[in-house]
């Protein structure tokens, strides 16, 4: 996400010196924004004593991009890492007469675009401060700047003897122009910092408490608000009485915020009303005090069973055609034998574990806001909108963010916040607790789907339909034609396309009111569960082994193309080399004691590759144990590999935890879960000690890590129950199912 200016090389980058003497490299602001101001937003700081500080322009949510980036940028650099430290930096966008536009490149991350979309840029910013040092030194040894080299914080002359540190260079590099053509980069096998392991950046603080999460926020004079959100979806306030509530010590004001009509995009989730307050306690106290009436909406009769049946009802009707190779009824019609399985998955919660907060100030036209945010650039539209003040005068701050999961794209506590502030003219942090946040989510989207395929006489898949009747993400997305509805929910290239000649795909959207957006992996999380069970189900259908099958159908390694994100070309011969891996570390093949089995899976997502292999063993009783996982990551070259690592495993633990226990119910349009005793997340004793992952680099290009490891966690483990016990997992999540057969 490059900064869409026009510029020439030389304005890529600027330098100069700070009062203190520190050597500063930035980019400088396009000439027609920002009343010609030449303010510089920086990348790097030499410091006088060759330590280096290098900003991190994207949110860190836990996926490790706060090291990451500034590593590309050392690399090129040619830092020593033990000398370079790192700070967030705040959302950079200015105004030109083109609208606006980024001043420290694009800020935002999500569906595991962090690094590939920096990929290039970080190593160019830091690639082209190293040539105005070598410039720098060769003006001062009196030879040619091409001549001299970087290497830890030093330029070594030609000789390979004599040397000067950064520092040493520091005035000198100030006045120098920045190269016109953009710098040679260094080749990958040459990298020093990337590719090799490193801790977090701000581990200690981390572990030691020093980071600041959005809810440690402190600004003088702050107060503290809670909100009363209407519990039924699309409901609105008919009454109010808060006369109660401001009796409470320590509470200050009380402000009603309407939300969007129904079908209106939303702006925040619910109507509410906050109370302000000295403290959370006093806040949380003065909203249980407060008498409201609500109304219940367009969707009072909405239930998860009413859900079901609608998607029952609409797949014994047509839907529309979204996808569609060959001729898949005649390739039906022609096939040795048929097969048709139905899953259901779930709506789900992305319960990080910070909740949402944020702190807004809105005062004399402007706004600050300290927010846990992965679109900042969200955050500045969204209290623009909502406030009426230019996006030049809204500054937002951005803290580590404890958890993302996609809930965070969305920036819905923070026009609440703004709001709030804006009302009482305080500056206000806005808290969530764990039931406003399970109760007000924009939730996984919940779907039936139904696969059907026809095998030829050698159990060749020949043709494949896949069905889906789904609560759609783009529900309310503004500009989003009906006929759109399908695209977050089935990709178009998704495997097996290009591997059956005969493939169709066809979608029926669900009325609902439950809010909906990206979760983690979006539909590869939902899509993966289905391809991949079905798959396993087709190889015990037709007398195969399921490895051999999936690895048959998978075929040679080629690249297909693939147009949706995380193309242009799929390699299903990645996936092979990983499933292939996974089974043999886990021993697949071998014969085990009754009750006891290895599921595979595996998938593409967002340009990354992941397999599991997970082993079980189910009791008489129905009582499920996990025994082992193996897990296997290819994400192309691995920057930052204990990030990578750290994934693998997050990830997984994720994906069991949402298939082992994890839904969202609906009764009479209200969500049915408030807290953690309804909404199970795994626990330790869930995880086994016996656990493996895997990164097994491809080339030396980089995709993301985030989501790429979560999609194969629960048709693994599916498949593993019935090759364990024979009963197939069908829906999501697998909870008591196996205890009730067992009874």
């Amino acid at each position: 996400m490059k900064a869409e200016i026009n510029r020439s090389r030389r304005n890529f980058l600027v330098s100069g010196l700070t009062a203190s003497g520190a050597l500063l490299f930035g980019i400088p602001l396009p000439r027609a924004g920002a009343n010609g101001s030449g303010q510089i937003g920086f990348f790097i700081t030499i410091n006088a004593d060759n330590s280096v500080v290098i900003g991190s322009n994207q949110p860190e949510i836990g996926q490790g991009i706060k090291t990451t980036l500034p590593m590309l940028i050392a690399e090129e650099l040619e830092a020593e890492w033990s000398q370079v430290s790192v700070r967030q930096m705040p959302l950079g966008i200015v105004k030109t007469e083109q609208g606006f536009t980024w001043k420290y490149g694009g800020q935002g991350v999500g569906g595991s675009t962090g690094l590939t979309s920096n990929w290039t840029y970080m190593r160019e910013v830091g690639a082209s401060a190293r040539s105005v040092l070598q410039q720098a030194a060769g003006q001062h040894w009196g030879v040619a700047a091409e001549q001299c080299r970087c290497r830890l914080g030093h330029v070594i002359h030609p000789n390979g003897n004599d040397r000067l540190r950064y520092a040493d260079l520091i005035e000198q590099a100030s006045k120098l122009p920045l190269p016109e053509q953009a710098p040679t980069l260094k080749p990958v096998k040459e990298f020093t910092v990337a590719g090799r392991h490193h801790t977090t950046t701000d581990i200690d603080d981390i572990i030691t408490g020093r980071t600041r999460y959005g809810l440690d926020t402190q600004v003088e004079g702050m107060k503290y608000a809670v909100m009363a959100r209407c519990p039924y979806l699309d409901g609105a306030m008919e009454s109010l009485d808060d006369e109660a509530a401001r009796r409470i010590p320590g509470v200050i004001d009380v402000v009603p915020i309407p939300g969007p009509a129904p079908g209106e995009p939303y702006f925040i989730l619910a109507s509410g009303v906050a109370v302000i307050a000295d403290s959370t306690w006093a806040a949380i106290r003065g909203r249980n005090a407060l008498k409201i009436q609500w109304s219940k909406g367009p969707h009072a009769d909405e239930s998860t069973d009413s859900f079901d049946q609608q998607c029952r009802d609409l797949l014994a009707t047509r839907g529309q055609i979204v996808h569609d190779d060959g001729d898949v009824e005649a390739a039906l019609n022609e096939a040795s034998s048929t097969f048709q399985a139905d899953y259901v998955v779930p709506f789900v919660s992305h319960a990080p574990l910070e909740p949402q907060n944020c702190f807004a100030h809105v005062e004399d036209g402007r706004c600050r806001v300290i927010v846990p945010t992965q679109m900042p650039s969200g955050v500045s539209r969204l209290v623009s909108r909502v406030t009426g003040i230019d996006r030049e005068n809204i500054q937002v701050e951005m803290t580590r963010v404890g958890g993302g999961f996609g809930r965070r794209l969305s920036v819905d506590y923070a026009a609440e916040a703004a709001l709030v502030s804006q009302a009482s003219g305080l500056p206000v942090q806005l808290v969530w607790t764990r039931e406003d946040d399970l109760q007000n989510d924009f939730y996984r989207p919940a779907g039936h789907h139904q696969l059907i395929a026809g095998l030829d006489e050698n159990g060749r898949v020949t043709a494949w339909k896949h069905r889906l009747a789904s609560a759609s993400k783009y529900y309310r997305r503004p500009n989003v034609p009906q006929e759109d509805m399908w695209k977050p929910e089935l990709y178009s290239d998704d495997f097996p396309v290009g591997r059956v000649a005969n493939l169709q795909r066809e979608y029926f959207p669900v009325e609902s009111g439950v809010p909906r957006g990206s979760w983690r992996a979006p539909a590869h999380t939902v899509n993966a569960f289905v391809i991949q069970s079905f798959i396993d189900e087709l190889a015990h259908h037709s007398g195969q082994d399921p490895l051999a099958f999936q690895l048959r159908l998978l075929g040679d390694a080629e690249e297909l193309p693939y147009g949706g994100h995380g193309g242009p070309t799929f390699n299903p011969g990645r996936l092979s080399r990983l499933l292939k891996f996974v089974a043999h570390r886990a021993g697949y093949g071998r014969t085990l004691p009754k009750g006891r089995g290895i599921g595979l899976a595996c998938h593409f997502t967002f340009g990354g590759y992941a397999a599991h292999a997970i082993e079980v063993s189910v009791s008489e009783a129905g009582q499920l144990t996990i025994e082992r996982i193996v897990a296997a990551m290819d994400c192309g070259y691995a920057v930052n590999p204990n990030a990578a690592m750290a994934q693998v495993e997050g990830a997984t633990i994720d994906g069991l935890s949402t298939a082992l226990n994890l839904k969202i119910t609906v009764k009479d349009g209200q969500i049915q879960q408030s807290n953690f005793h309804q909404y199970p997340l795994a626990r330790i004793a869930d995880v086994p000690e016996r656990f493996e992952a895997h990164i097994l680099p491809w080339d030396e290009t980089p995709t993301g890590v985030g989501e790429i490891p979560l999609p194969p966690v629960a048709p693994a483990l599916t498949n593993a129950v019935f090759a364990a016990t024979g009963k197939r997992i069908r829906r999501l999540p697998l909870a008591d199912q196996l205890k009730d057969s067992a009874a």
